[in-house]
């Protein structure tokens, strides 16, 4: 298979878009939800692209597919 740079991965390109989103969503909040909420909702947001650039970074498939795994529970928790 054909070595595709991280920056051409459709499913990269998404998760970065949705942590950029969710980045403007908290950003507008008042104080109490940003500081409780929102910094975990960020964390899990940005643990989406994360782990797939991680993964992506891996020699071995068994190490990306496990990153990717990481990857659908953090998305999962941003949902």
């Amino acid at each position: 298979m054909a070595y595709i740079p991280l920056d051409d991965l459709e499913v990269y390109k998404v998760a970065m878009q949705i942590g950029e989103e969710v980045w403007a969503v908290v950003n507008s909040w008042d104080v109490f939800p940003k500081k409780t909420i929102g910094v975990q909702f960020c964390d899990a947001a940005d643990s989406i692209a994360a782990n797939i650039a991680e993964g992506h970074g891996r020699f071995h498939f068994k190490e990306n597919k496990n990153f990717c795994f990481y990857a659908r529970g953090s998305l999962l928790e941003t949902k």
